[in-house]
């Protein structure tokens, strides 16, 4: 018993920590491009905060509709 629930949380923490991975580096391809674009400091910045916010928030959608799913 005590195993499985262990397991769980295994699973939860590795599956948030690689969410995370992702956005941060979506955020940052978002800030380069924006400087390339020549955007200045702050406009990539928030460019990239943007995008980094926007995968967070289709990561936790996606985990609502699957518990949905699943429950």
């Amino acid at each position: 018993m005590y195993r499985e629930s262990a397991v769980t949380v295994a699973v939860v923490l590795l599956t948030t920590a690689l969410i995370i991975v992702v956005a941060l580096l979506a955020g940052a391809a978002a800030g380069k491009l924006a400087r390339m674009d020549g955007a200045t400091y702050p406009t990539a910045l928030t460019r990239a905060a943007a995008t980094f916010a926007a995968v967070i928030t289709l990561a936790t959608t996606m985990a609502g509709a699957l518990a949905a799913l699943l429950a």
